[in-house]
């Protein structure tokens, strides 16, 4: 039976090169692009749909990103892998401080049988979640994913040789806890990770509506309270949770940074004198959209404003100042991305400039 299968596979192959010929033809193979997705056309045609032409495909997606682009994230994940690593061995190991997750467990099993092997632990306990990723979400993130858990257990042994960080708890707490988070946010801004626990939570929540965020959480209690009843040191598990904590805070200011920005829809029945003062008394751009109300069926103009959080004040009292009645919806705005360079308007009665142009 094997030998038969392996002749009709050969056969497929002979007689499916006019089919390779014809999907490059189709693809206009003038680039490494689109001869990869020409590779990809041609497997599966011949059957291997369900690795070989996935995984082309997503090196062929990757490599469509711009040079700079690619460059960058790399980069990123470079520097946050080695910060991350740096973190663990220089101030968590020493300390018998662990991390949530896929890190955490790593720990646990380095700190019950040997420390040099945590690298390992991390890449074998990732390995089953790589799987996952590569059923339930785009083969791009796989890819990035294995290189940033190579990298990163890469830089664990490295960082294994520095000396370690003597100081007291709150410092090893804090500046540890900083540095993993720095490391950790910098490797998700590059489109990557290397906790498996949030994959599982994305799949969790596809099947059976639990949100990522509480299938990690519920995930991390378990593992803390484990590390705890394992060593019997409730002590050392609590100050990992707070450990846990501060990563996870500076995860967060690394990926939204530092300036917290508000989207601001303003309905009011006077649109035009409201753009006029924002325009003239903050310098901020707008965006006028069409809407029309649900009970009155009129139509109107809605304004769309993102502010500043420190210039949020002054927008309201200038809106309620020009209409009363106006109403105001206001939502944090984590990431604010723009194709071409942003507009400077300079406020006449600010002594600064906005860079928040929309139109």
């Amino acid at each position: 039976m094997g030998a038969h299968s392996s002749v009709g596979r050969a056969l497929a192959l002979q007689a499916s090169g006019r089919r390779f010929e014809s999907c490059c033809a189709q693809s206009h193979c003038g680039g490494v692009v689109q001869s990869v997705r020409a590779l990809a056309c041609h497997a599966r045609s011949c059957g291997f749909e369900s690795r070989l032409s996935r995984y082309i495909m997503a090196v062929a997606m990757i490599k469509s990103r711009s040079l700079y682009q690619l460059a960058i994230s790399t980069i990123m994940m470079v520097i946050g892998a080695f910060v991350a690593a740096f973190a663990i061995q220089v101030f968590l190991v020493p300390a018998h401080l662990i991390d949530g997750g896929v890190i955490g467990v790593a720990l646990i099993l380095g700190r019950l049988f040997d420390e040099s092997l945590i690298p390992l632990y991390i890449i074998l306990l990732n390995a089953p979640f790589v799987i996952l990723a590569s059923k339930f979400i785009r083969r791009t993130f796989v890819v990035q994913m294995i290189v940033a858990v190579l990298l990163f257990a890469l830089f664990l042994t490295l960082c294994s040789q520095f000396p370690p960080f003597i100081g007291d708890v709150l410092e090893i707490i804090v500046v540890g806890g900083a540095l993993l988070g720095v490391g950790a946010g910098l490797i998700i801004r590059s489109g990557s990770c290397t906790d498996g626990t949030e994959i599982l939570g994305i799949i969790i929540n596809k099947k059976m509506g639990f949100t990522v965020g509480q299938v990690v959480l519920f995930i991390n209690v378990f593992i803390f309270a484990a590390y705890g009843l394992i060593f019997q040191d409730w002590h050392i598990a609590l100050r990992s949770l707070l450990t846990y904590v501060v990563a996870f805070k500076m995860i967060d200011l690394v990926i939204t940074g530092l300036d917290e920005l508000k989207q601001v829809m303003i309905i009011s029945s006077k649109p035009q004198e409201i753009c006029d003062i924002i325009l003239s008394e903050l310098g901020l751009g707008l965006t006028v959209l069409y809407g029309r109300g649900g009970f009155s069926k009129t139509n109107r103009e809605i304004l769309l404003v993102v502010v500043e959080r420190l210039d949020l004040a002054d927008l309201k009292e200038l809106v309620l100042s020009v209409d009363p009645e106006a109403i105001l919806t206001i939502q944090d705005l984590h990431e604010f991305v723009s194709g071409r360079s942003p507009k400077k308007i300079k406020s006449k009665n600010h002594n600064k400039l906005h860079i928040l142009s929309q139109d």
